[in-house]
């Protein structure tokens, strides 16, 4: 139990008043837990940054001299930069850096996650692919050098004589969601290629099996005639995802210089003079939080990137479906959620977290939650790294591992509404209609 908690209660015991139900932290309290949110999300980001200049290295490399060798290291940064990039995820949603659509916050950052890592996109823009009936697609980025108009309504034409980092931002999602034309997402096809379980895997009749994933010949960037603007591409596509990320970090650093910083200042409270506007209050901030802790937990990542896959089923709204690395965006998303409500990082005790606010009981039945979605999510990892990646977990006919997928989907759910009864201990209040995007997929 808190120290608060127990002061509040030895109060009410000795001036004779019944002990409240629901004790609010004080406001120190308050600000601890708040001050390992941002601890948490600095290290986070700046890790993943560190991985994403790795990762831009090796395809630097590999651009330099494209072997089977370089191919395989950059494919290797991809996946490196995932295991950084995964636990962020769950400071989206909460008005923070990385997507805030309004306000000041919206002004210095400009919400840069759509060109991180938005998803599913739409390969067939990007460069070809072969379709079921063994027919190769055409008319797409890599293939027209020149003014380039994506499908969709109201697309907006770009130059594509030479592929920049400017030409991809002004692609992506240009004429609907699906075009996505920067982040990891566009560098995983350009890496792995299209992977090719998905016309029918019931009946297994393209498919080349349950663990290979995509598999892009090294020829596309040696010999083939567009070999020379893949390369650009996945240069041009490394280098918009590291500034991307470099603007992200450096709102939650710890110093101060024009918008470097300014974020986790105004979060903590910490502006004074001219800037002092800009502070976010602090039952705001826990709240803004909170909604985006659960919206996450339960809209996004239960709903989105399970439960549309599963239920479809669909191998093509799984989240990274050229290098069957689903798995592994799962476990790390929720690693991000762990960490927040928790207070750790990388296994390491950061500080007070979200949770830890709740009494006894039911920080003990959220344990219980959190322990078995640990189970559910290691019988996913384990099953995609010895006998089915998640494109085959999620067909009908493997009915266990479905079931796992299906339940750890509705435990997932259960831990976003979660964080309306942890609300209570913020002085907040919150419904299950807060931690509910009203706009989420629906599926039977």
């Amino acid at each position: 139990m808190n120290t608060d908690r127990i002061a509040l209660i030895a109060t009410c015991f000795a001036l004779g008043m019944p002990a409240l139900a629901q004790a609010e932290l004080s406001q120190d309290a308050k600000m601890d837990v708040l001050s390992t949110y941002a601890t948490i999300a600095h290290d986070s980001y700046a890790d993943a940054l560190s991985d994403a200049r790795a990762l831009k290295d090796s395809i630097d490399a590999f651009a330099a001299d494209p072997t089977e060798e370089t191919l395989q290291a950059a494919k290797d940064a991809w996946l490196q930069s995932r295991e950084t990039y995964g636990p962020t995820e769950v400071f989206r949603l909460s008005g923070g850096p990385i997507d805030a659509e309004s306000g000041w916050v919206a002004e210095a950052y400009g919400a840069p996650e759509g060109q991180i890592n938005a998803w599913p996109l739409d390969e067939n823009m990007i460069d070809y692919t072969v379709d079921a009936d063994g027919e190769t697609t055409s008319g797409n980025i890599i293939d027209t050098a020149g003014m380039f108009t994506p499908g969709g309504e109201d697309a907006q034409g770009v130059d594509l004589t030479t592929i920049t980092p400017d030409a991809l931002a002004a692609l992506n999602e240009n004429g609907g969601d699906a075009n996505v034309s920067t982040g990891y997402h566009a560098i995983e096809f350009l890496l792995w290629g299209q992977d090719q379980d998905y016309a029918n895997m019931i009946e297994d009749s393209v498919t080349p099996g349950p663990m290979t994933a995509g598999q892009r010949p090294l020829s596309d960037f040696t010999t083939d005639a567009h070999a020379a603007r893949r390369l650009a591409y996945l240069q041009a596509a490394a280098d918009k995802l590291v500034g991307d990320l470099t603007v992200v970090s450096g709102a939650w650093d710890d110093t101060v210089d024009g918008d470097h910083g300014l974020y986790r200042a105004a979060l903590l409270g910490e502006l004074d003079g001219d800037m002092a506007s800009r502070n976010i209050p602090l039952q705001d901030a826990i709240k803004q939080i909170l909604v985006g802790v659960g919206v996450f937990a339960k809209s996004e990542l239960a709903n989105e990137r399970i439960a549309v896959a599963v239920l479809t089923p669909s191998e093509e709204d799984e989240h990274s479906c050229f290098s069957d690395n689903t798995h592994r965006d799962i476990a790390l998303n929720y690693e991000g959620i762990h960490n927040v409500l928790l207070g750790e990082y990388q296994g390491e005790d950061i500080g007070p977290g979200l949770a830890d606010a709740l009494p006894d009981d039911e920080r003990a039945a959220l344990d219980k939650l959190m322990s078995d979605i640990d189970g559910r999510i290691a019988m996913v990892n384990d099953l995609a790294e010895t006998e089915m990646h998640f494109d085959y977990q999620i067909q009908p006919q493997n009915e266990e591992s479905v079931q796992n997928i299906v339940t750890l989907k509705n435990r997932l759910r259960s831990l976003g509404d979660e964080m309306v009864e942890i609300a209570p201990e913020y002085g907040l209040s919150l419904t299950t209609d807060n931690v509910t995007d009203p706009e989420e997929t629906q599926v039977d």
